[in-house]
């Protein structure tokens, strides 16, 4: 079989698998849905107890409670309170609750531990400089079937940034696990560039698998400059905060996350996702590089990784292996330290391409490249 046929082949299984697994993962788990949000005027009287008013406003009692911190028993004064501002405590404290109930909290710790302990396996892989070929390719399935298949859409690190600005945007409150969330993968990609992205973002991974598929086949690689990525990825951060203030998530109708969960799927999604995947086997982690927003988020933060891509200029030979290996640009920007260097997603593939053992995942600032260190050998790319 032809190479070319034989990616096309092994991407369709693939996406099947992923379709079918997601479907029955889905179901076994049982995930729920969110609740609207108040609907129709509030009804409501001086004196009415927290109690009565949840009941004769079909809202549950810890809404009721929260709202005016009261005990359900104690009769609630409204006085001169205006109607508007009743409605809008009460939807704040309704949008947490709902997003509490929402949540399927076994499986979300399960999620963490098995984030810990996959990534924890990675990391020495990749310092020795063994994380590649067929192995690397065996834990990226690893990732997809685990973190995506088995254990869903949610929790992802691009929703911990979407789906804070969201609900914000729509309820002015905000979500305390998330946040946790959020600063669990902030710190992950600080420790070590971008890990959590690299290993274990189930859509991350599903990409960086569909591009190995269409490397393998010989497909052309497509490498966009990142000023043009960088650009459009803040521009539709800005879209999406804006949106947000707006009530509207900008997301929702065409997130690739929803791969994982086929049943929340429309037809804007499906097309969207299709295209997305489709591109990936040309393009590296097109979803990561143009509109993930974890994904400008922690590019900011991976300024400042404890462990990241670094290179001994004094055992390098300026062959340019590692930066024609790189599935992106960001090997050539880290091999010249230019001024803007693109996220890195700790492959590994110039680690293994090196020749003279000069490219390293490890501890320390990056080096400045002496003076006319590639003057004189052009590095394609």
């Amino acid at each position: 079989m032809r190479p070319y046929l034989k990616t096309a082949v092994s991407s369709v299984l693939l996406l099947l698998f992923v379709l079918t697994g997601s479907y029955f993962s889905s179901s076994m788990w049982k995930d729920k849905e969110e609740k609207a949000g108040l609907a129709g005027p509030l009804v409501y009287s001086a004196g009415m107890t927290a109690a009565e008013f949840a009941a004769a406003n079909n809202l549950p009692e810890e809404v009721a409670s929260a709202a005016y911190g009261s005990r359900m028993s104690a009769p609630i004064y409204y006085g001169e309170l205006p109607e508007d501002g009743l409605r809008a405590t009460v939807e704040r404290e309704l949008a947490l609750h709902n997003e509490a109930a929402s949540k399927n909290w076994l499986k979300i710790a399960l999620k963490f531990i098995m984030w810990a302990a996959f990534l924890l396996a990675v990391f020495p892989l990749l310092r020795r400089g063994l994380m590649k070929g067929a192995l690397r390719n065996w834990f990226y399935f690893a990732a997809v079937l685990i973190f995506g298949v088995a254990l869903g859409a949610d929790p992802s690190p691009m929703g911990t940034v979407k789906d804070a600005i969201v609900l914000y945007g729509e309820s002015g409150v905000v979500f305390l696990p998330r946040l946790k969330a959020l600063a669990v993968f902030l710190l992950l990609v600080v420790l070590a560039n971008k890990f959590i992205c690299s290993w274990g973002c189930q859509l991350g991974v599903l990409q960086d698998l569909l591009f190995r598929l269409g490397r393998a086949g010989d497909l052309k690689r497509w490498r966009l400059p990142f000023a043009l990525t960088n650009t459009v990825r803040i521009l539709f951060f800005i879209a999406l905060v804006l949106g947000a203030m707006l009530g509207l998530d900008i997301v929702a109708p065409v997130d690739p996350f929803k791969i994982y969960s086929p049943l929340a799927l429309g037809v804007w999604g499906a097309g969207f996702i299709t295209l997305l995947l489709a591109a990936s086997l040309f393009l590296y982690r097109p979803w990561c590089h143009l509109f993930c927003p974890f994904g400008l988020v922690g590019w900011l933060a991976e300024k400042i990784s404890v462990y990241k891509v670094r290179v001994d200029y004094a055992k390098c030979v300026a062959c340019g292996a590692c930066e024609r290996a790189c599935p992106s640009t960001v090997m050539g920007a880290i091999l010249r330290r230019d001024r803007a260097i693109p996220d890195c997603f700790a492959c590994g593939d110039c680690l293994a391409a090196c020749p003279a053992g000069a490219v390293s995942f490890s501890a320390g600032r990056r080096q400045l490249p002496p003076a006319g260190k590639f003057e004189k050998v052009k590095i394609s790319t």
